[in-house]
């Protein structure tokens, strides 16, 4: 089993939303680096911590897991009405894929990026890194295992 953190906007998708509709293709997906975390190695069962980003106060705000048996290719990349349409990924040669992702809890407390940067064991954690903005990046199991400590869950 793998860990993995994964960033959204709330605006954009929230853990209330993801809590609402159970589970939900994570499209969008833009960057090769994050493509291929998603695409050669994760698997049904890792665990997800939920992020999110671009807000007055980031935070690690719940727990999902990945629930599909391996990626496909992103149907979003050929919607020429989605803002993540890519005209040079056509269909029989797809650029961009997904995974799909399961709601398991939302944390009753949050996980600042202010406390993850100021808890001694996370400084080489890939979100704390300068210039590190994958949505999707890999977790030790190590570091999931202090973010449930500091979130007051059990590992």
């Amino acid at each position: 089993m793998k860990y993995w953190l994964m960033k959204s906007e709330p605006e954009s998708y929230s853990v209330d939303r993801l809590a609402k509709e159970g589970k939900t293709f994570w499209e969008g997906v833009r960057n090769y680096q994050a493509r291929n975390f998603m695409m050669n190695e994760m698997k049904k069962g890792d665990k997800i911590l939920f992020y999110h980003s671009n807000t007055a106060e980031p935070a690690v705000v719940g727990l999902a897991e990945v629930c599909a048996e391996e990626c496909v290719p992103d149907f979003t990349s050929w919607d020429k009405s989605s803002r993540y349409y890519d005209p040079k990924s056509p269909k029989e040669k797809p650029r961009w894929f997904m995974t799909e992702v399961r709601f398991v809890k939302k944390l009753d407390k949050p996980v600042t990026l202010k406390d993850i940067k100021n808890m001694p064991g996370l400084e080489g954690m890939k979100l704390v890194r300068k210039g590190m903005r994958l949505s999707v990046q890999p977790v030790t199991a190590e570091e999931y295992a202090v973010i449930l400590e500091m979130a007051g869950e059990k590992a």
